[in-house]
């Protein structure tokens, strides 16, 4: 956002978008002044950039912004538990259950795991999974998704082959079944 509209002020805007959303909002503004940062960070932007900026800049503040709302899309409650048939994830204790044994998971399967139960019932795509997992989605990733998918499926399906948790939509992703 620039502060600098025909219409209306910057700083207005953001208090618009405050009113209905957590969007967000990096200010891209030639206002230099201490007191123009200040009023847009306290309107509710999280980030400000003074132009002229480079490129590497801006991409390194979008990274930022994006794993801050990475970890407050995947932060749960300390005594959030998620319960799914006989499959009990317990966040705060970081541990995972299937008919009271605790299953011994990788880090990597344990975030399969939690991506997949706070999405539960929704198809996620290779792209979307990689990307929450790994920050990054490659074609590559892809194959070595299906591999930690392959070995978690192992330790929480009764029969791997008729999967009752994981369902596997071919050529576009996984999802977990609701019990």
């Amino acid at each position: 956002l620039d502060l600098g509209l025909p219409d209306m002020e910057g700083v207005e805007v953001i208090q618009r978008i405050r009113g209905w959303s957590n969007l967000p909002i990096i200010v891209i503004s030639a206002r230099s002044e201490d007191s123009d940062k200040i009023a847009a960070l306290d309107a509710g932007a999280d980030d400000y950039l003074t132009k002229p900026f480079s490129v590497e800049e801006l991409m390194a503040r979008l990274r930022a912004t994006q794993r801050r709302l990475m970890y407050a899309s995947t932060a749960m409650p300390a005594d959030a538990v998620f319960v799914n048939g006989a499959l009990r994830v317990d966040y705060a204790a970081n541990t995972a259950t299937l008919d009271g044994e605790e299953l011994h998971l990788t880090p990597i399967e344990y975030k399969l795991l939690c991506l997949l139960a706070q999405n539960v019932g929704k198809v996620l795509t290779h792209m979307f999974i990689t990307q929450k997992i790994w920050g990054k989605s490659m074609e590559n990733d892809i194959a070595s998704l299906r591999v930690y998918m392959a070995t978690l499926r192992r330790k929480l399906e009764k029969s791997p082959d008729s999967p009752q948790y994981i369902q596997t939509h071919v050529g576009i992703g996984y999802r977990m079944v609701k019990m």
